[in-house]
């Protein structure tokens, strides 16, 4: 009798398409995976309330949920929801200490909302906040994984990240962060998995890491 499968799901970061995920592959006699992609939220719609909404796209029970980034926090939420066999939270941060200072002045001083975001059609501020670089030569790169490029979308992911709330770190959550993440550069502190070299992209350019890794981690 075939074994029952284990379905992984797997949410990218702010603005990403989840084709950056297109390298990350596990064995297919043992699990099943699926992308998730953003919805467009509405403008007073609450982190908590998309998180529900976003729970609806899944159909399993007892499943593996991973998130990059502001993805990482969205799983974080999620998880709230469902029942989860593992939960993976990927360069992302474990709880609002860990934003970086330039954050959080951001969100004390409000100008998060004076950003540019009408400016979504420029890959290069895409890039800076979904990646935490600018373009530089990898124009090609980023327009393939930057898919979400709608400003109400932009406005209100920037705003939830500053803002969110979660005081303390999921103890159910196994946290993977990379040494030379940019975009939280302090999210190696605590309990956590840290890949030496890794970037903000690191689900990209280390994803022989995850491949190799992530069975083990799950079955744990």
């Amino acid at each position: 009798m075939a074994s029952k499968l284990t379905h992984v799901y797997l949410m990218p970061g702010m603005a990403a398409s989840p084709t950056i995920f297109e390298y990350i592959k596990l064995p297919e006699d043992k699990y099943k995976i699926h992308w998730l992609e953003w919805q467009i939220p509405g403008s007073d719609e609450t982190l908590e309330e998309y998180a529900k909404r976003m729970c609806n796209f899944i159909t399993e029970d007892n499943i593996v949920l991973l998130g990059v980034s502001f993805g990482g926090i969205l799983v974080q939420e999620m998880s709230k929801f469902l029942n989860i066999k593992k939960l993976f939270v990927v360069s992302s941060i474990k709880s609002r200490h860990e934003l970086p200072k330039r954050f959080k002045l951001l969100k004390i001083t409000k100008a998060y909302k004076i950003l540019p975001t009408q400016l979504v059609g420029n890959v290069d501020f895409l890039a800076k906040y979904a990646f935490g670089e600018t373009i530089k030569k990898r124009v090609d790169l980023y327009k393939k994984y930057l898919s979400v490029n709608d400003k109400v979308y932009l406005d209100w992911s920037i705003k939830q990240v500053l803002c969110w709330s979660q005081d303390e770190p999921n103890p159910n959550a196994i946290y993977i962060n990379g040494d030379n993440d940019s975009v939280f550069p302090h999210s190696c502190v605590g309990e956590c998995i840290v890949i030496k070299g890794g970037t903000h992209i690191m689900i990209i350019n280390k994803y022989k890491w995850f491949n190799e890794n992530l069975p083990k981690l799950i079955e744990s």
